[in-house]
């Protein structure tokens, strides 16, 4: 299959390759700018020239992730929202007012959950795998998705990268909200939690489509 001039399993390594690539580009950018130690948290990169890298390679990803065409319609569906998604992050920054604020960090959680779902519940499928979000949701079990005699050896591996990267994005979700909540300004401010953590959530994310790019693990 292939959009325009791009083929699909191009276009899902051109999106693993610029998550991969967002952070690091943020900060040794910004490394020539500020100095160190790094910015509290990728988003906060907004603040200096480095925005320009931020919102240019959110805006490729997202628009990437709208042209992105998948088993069935709900795979659509999710490129779409992410690329909604993705486009608010880009276009609200952190250091605005009170609703940009609330519009960033609600459309950054988003983002990354709509990610953690593609790894899940999207990767994890087979062809002879029910359709539609309700069957998706309700079937899908670990077990289900690490076995199966129509499963080739290498897919069962690719199974198990997707599952790590969507449950390293969930848990990494959960740790920025538990410091934003009850850590901030404590010791553990100064090692930067929330900067790596979405730092290691971006990266799951990139992972994750390089796999299903077939970059690695491809069928034999």
């Amino acid at each position: 299959m292939t959009y325009g001039d791009i083929d699909e399993r191009m276009l899902r390594r051109i999106i693993g390759a610029l998550g991969v690539a967002l952070p690091v580009v943020l900060m040794v950018w910004g490394l020539f700018l500020s100095g160190w130690p790094p910015q509290d948290s990728l988003s906060s990169y907004y603040s200096l020239r480095t925005r320009d890298a931020f919102v240019g390679i959110l805006f490729v990803i997202g628009w990437f992730l709208f042209a992105y065409k998948g088993n069935e319609k709900m795979d659509n569906i999710a490129g779409y929202l992410a690329c909604v998604f993705a486009l608010c992050v880009a276009l609200f920054p952190n250091s605005g007012n009170h609703w940009e604020r609330i519009v960033h960090f609600s459309s950054a959680t988003c983002l990354f959950l709509v990610l953690s779902f593609f790894s899940l519940f999207l990767f994890t499928k087979t062809k002879e795998s029910p359709k539609g979000f309700k069957h998706t949701v309700s079937t899908f079990s670990f077990r289900a998705a690490l076995s199966g005699s129509s499963m080739t050896r290498e897919k069962k591996k690719r199974n198990k990268v997707y599952i790590i990267c969507g449950l390293v994005i969930l848990a990494c979700i959960i740790l920025v909200g538990l410091y934003n909540f009850f850590l901030q300004n404590t010791a553990i401010s100064d090692i930067k939690p929330v900067f790596c953590l979405e730092w290691l959530m971006i990266w799951a994310f990139g992972f994750a489509w390089f796999i299903k790019g077939e970059t690695f693990l491809k069928d034999k």
